[in-house]
């Protein structure tokens, strides 16, 4: 059977699905993307990524040619037709062909979205804690797409894969003025006395979906915590630390480079976030 794509507004075949070479996206990373998980057939917060998705187009100014509804639906006629209920949905709007009034595009720009059957990270990083590095590069505060899930993620990928060539899982990202911003690909937490902190949002950091959720998760176990600027002194004293994103969900780091993180294994607060995670899945997406 051939792969399907959700191409501006229906499903047609992969092989069917072009874009314009003039595309907005393609020739200068002007769009937004988001992943997304589903179990069981069901998108997990998706309500959570499409608002993401469509603040970010308004204040960059990418128009989207689908209303949430419309395109939600489109994403579940996606996953049927290609037969996976657990999935990676990829969902990517860009700014469109710099020469749209000259092809048959729907005004709105560019709107796709293609999935695969969901590939979790190797069992044993759960098991043992994932190894990071600090990254030489840096988050500019004042970069107007920083906050945002733009495609010009080429530096990101760069410097994870430098970081996977030295067996490492992920690279720490700090601001040009010092301060934790995230990974590559990831939020990033980390607990300290009991005390489960992160990177505020104005840092700026990405506003993580699965961030949100353990910051909901935490507020409900009564976990104290807090968004505050965190040095490089607050992740080498921490406890805890651990990664968040939709794909990995959490993700233990036992070890920044050479340096043991607490006591060398995944955190007794990393252990209750991720197993209410695990069941605000299941409760979410009717798993059980």
């Amino acid at each position: 059977m051939s792969e399907w794509v959700f191409f501006h507004d229906r499903l047609v075949p992969a092989a069917e699905a072009h874009v314009d070479i003039h595309d907005a996206g393609l020739l200068h990373g002007v769009g937004l993307f988001e992943t997304l998980r589903s179990y069981g057939g069901l998108m997990f917060r998706l309500s959570d990524h499409l608002d993401r998705l469509y603040r970010s187009a308004e204040q960059l100014g990418i128009p989207i040619g689908q209303d949430r509804q419309q395109l939600a639906d489109g994403l579940g006629e996606l996953l049927e037709a290609n037969h996976l209920p657990d999935a990676r949905i990829r969902l990517t709007a860009t700014r469109g062909s710099y020469r749209q009034s000259q092809t048959d595009e729907p005004a709105g720009g560019t709107l796709f979205a293609t999935a695969a059957a969901a590939e979790m990270y190797p069992p044993e990083y759960y098991q043992r804690g994932m190894t990071v590095l600090v990254s030489d590069a840096r988050v500019n505060p004042h970069d107007p797409t920083v906050a945002h899930k733009t495609l010009n993620y080429f530096a990101r990928l760069l410097v994870l894969r430098q970081a996977q060539a030295k067996q490492a899982g992920e690279s720490l990202w700090f601001t040009t003025d010092h301060r934790l911003a995230e990974g590559c690909l990831s939020n990033v937490f980390l607990v300290k006395a009991d005390t489960l902190l992160t990177p505020p949002l104005d840092t700026p950091i990405l506003p993580g979906i699965t961030r949100r959720v353990v910051l909901e998760l935490a507020e409900r176990e009564g976990i104290a915590c807090e968004q505050r600027a965190l040095t490089v002194q607050d992740l080498l004293g921490a406890d805890e630390v651990f990664l968040t994103n939709s794909i990995m969900e959490l993700m233990p780091v036992c070890r920044i480079e050479r340096h043991a993180v607490g006591k060398d294994q995944p955190g007794p607060i990393y252990r209750v976030l991720q197993q209410r995670y695990r069941s605000a899945v299941a409760r979410e997406c009717k798993l059980t």
